[in-house]
């Protein structure tokens, strides 16, 4: 597979993904953030053997979809400062996951806006997988929260944090920090599933979270 710079912000580029197989499809069809993607380098379908598990409707053609796109992320500077970068929604191709295409797919954009230029990146993330893969980027928790129940995390763009919660074998290591952020999606006021109760329970030492 190939990493691709699909367009800048502001350039107008946008991706068809196939909402059965990639969350938040539509986002991507938005032209104002950049967008990149790991994708296969001929051109041929990422997955030619998935099968969906629904039918497009009569009024949608298959083959308007990106279908070489493996994984893809999209980035726009932050609103309120310019020398920050927000990534937006990262997908992996449901075929795909548990490959850590999702956080290969963020370290080489990060190396992007680094050469960019942009001094630090951000992202919110609003479940403790997707917190644990991102503090192995390098990012940590700034102590932050949004509206929607995400947690809030940064990085230098050319650099991990400085608590980067990542050892020297790239496992999550249990820093002060890195446990605050997983114990505040237990107090946030959405239900965790059991899988998110025993992720957390497991990553803070404690064992087995009953269901």
């Amino acid at each position: 597979m190939e990493y691709a710079l699909v367009g800048e912000p502001g350039s107008g580029a946008t991706l068809r993904l196939d909402y059965r197989a990639f969350a938040y499809a539509g986002k991507f069809v938005v032209g104002a953030p950049g967008k990149a993607v790991l994708r296969t380098p001929d051109g041929s379908p990422a997955v030619p053997e998935w099968e969906p598990d629904e039918p497009l409707p009569s009024t949608v053609e298959a083959g308007a979809f990106d279908d070489d796109v493996i994984a893809a992320i999209s980035f726009s500077p932050d609103r309120t400062d310019p020398a920050c970068c927000r990534l937006r929604y990262v997908t992996v191709h449901v075929a795909r996951r548990g490959e850590g295409l999702g956080p290969r797919l963020v370290d080489r954009t990060v190396e992007r806006l680094a050469a960019d230029g942009y001094d630090r990146v951000r992202i919110a993330v609003n479940n403790p997988f997707a917190y644990a893969a991102l503090c192995k980027c390098g990012f940590a928790y700034t102590g932050e929260r949004t509206g929607l129940a995400e947690l809030e995390l940064e990085r230098p763009a050319a650099e991990p944090a400085s608590e980067s919660d990542v050892d020297g074998d790239g496992e999550s290591a249990k820093s002060d920090r890195y446990r605050t952020g997983l114990r505040a999606f237990r107090e946030d006021d959405r239900e965790l599933d059991p899988r998110e109760r025993r992720f957390i329970a497991n990553r803070l030492g404690e064992g087995a979270d009953p269901e």
